[in-house]
């Protein structure tokens, strides 16, 4: 899978990342859009309630030093035309989505002014960065809806454009927490174009700079990889049938473990694996 490297890093959180403690997540958020130089915009199309949300995430974000955090508030479309809206986001150095749903974010950014400005940003190297349905829109394909905690079928799911920020992968949020893993299954395997899922736990988070990937937060990241898969019956399988597929790889990475697109390997830092044998030991 080749990756575009000419791009800003992306920052894609589980959800329900820490607001109030260190603020583990955030805080690398803030690092990578400049520290105390830090101009964000912040993104709250997903939510039903902009202004509280928006106004939470100011506060985090000012408190953990940023020079300026505003609010893009955008409840319909001819918003996401706006001159100050697009103004802003050319001197942002950080866009930040809040969650909510992922599906308003698509009728209301994608395709926009807005969506433009924000990708030629990106491109320019300013960080990317989404929690929950803010995650779920990273791909070119994402995640709309889907049942958990049930086994891989392909009606469990249902797909649609995303923003493609991280094309040729599936994310999936809340993962352990909402045992979503048969979805993100039926998701990647619907795909075909997608070899690797992305399963991010609550406060926990994927930071992707170029072909890199590194977990950070709290919990874990599943990664499931079908580049070698021998066999599927996704071709014989009538709509409520459970799905089959043989030879898929899995990786359950922790904080400071780190993954290799192109290779498609995990990279084991020796520092990380050491405290790791520490902690078992002690």
């Amino acid at each position: 899978m080749t990756q575009n490297s000419i791009r800003g890093p992306l920052l894609i959180i589980g959800g329900a990342e820490d607001r109030q403690g260190e603020c583990e997540i955030l805080r690398e958020f803030v690092r990578y859009a400049g520290g105390t130089k830090a101009k964000i915009v912040i993104i709250t199309a997903a939510t039903d309630l902009p202004l509280e949300v928006g106004q939470q995430y100011i506060g985090i974000f000012e408190r953990l030093g940023a020079e300026d955090a505003r609010v893009i508030d955008t409840r319909s479309k001819e918003d996401a035309y706006s001159y100050e809206v697009l103004e802003n986001v050319e001197k942002a150095t950080g866009v930040f989505f809040t969650g909510g749903d992922q599906a308003k974010v698509i009728d209301t950014i994608k395709d926009t002014d807005l969506d433009a400005a924000i990708h030629r940003r990106f491109a320019e190297g300013i960080i990317v960065a989404g929690t929950s349905a803010g995650a779920a829109i990273m791909p070119d394909i994402m995640i709309v809806d889907g049942d958990s905690e049930t086994n891989p079928r392909m009606e469990i799911v249902k797909m649609s454009p995303g923003m493609g920020f991280f094309p040729g992968v599936i994310i999936d949020q809340h993962f352990l927490q909402r045992a979503r893993i048969g979805r993100l299954i039926s998701a990647l395997t619907q795909h075909r174009k997608a070899v690797l899922g992305f399963g991010i736990d609550e406060n926990t988070a994927i930071l992707v700079i170029g072909n890199k990937i590194q977990v950070i937060g709290e919990n874990a990241v599943t990664i499931i990889d079908e580049s070698d898969m021998s066999h599927s019956n996704i071709e014989n399988i009538l709509k409520d049938e459970g799905l089959a597929i043989c030879n898929a790889k899995l990786h359950i990475l922790t904080k400071g473990y780190e993954f290799d697109l192109e290779t498609r390997k995990p990279i084991f830092n020796q520092l990380t694996v050491n405290s790791q044998q520490s902690t078992v030991n002690s």
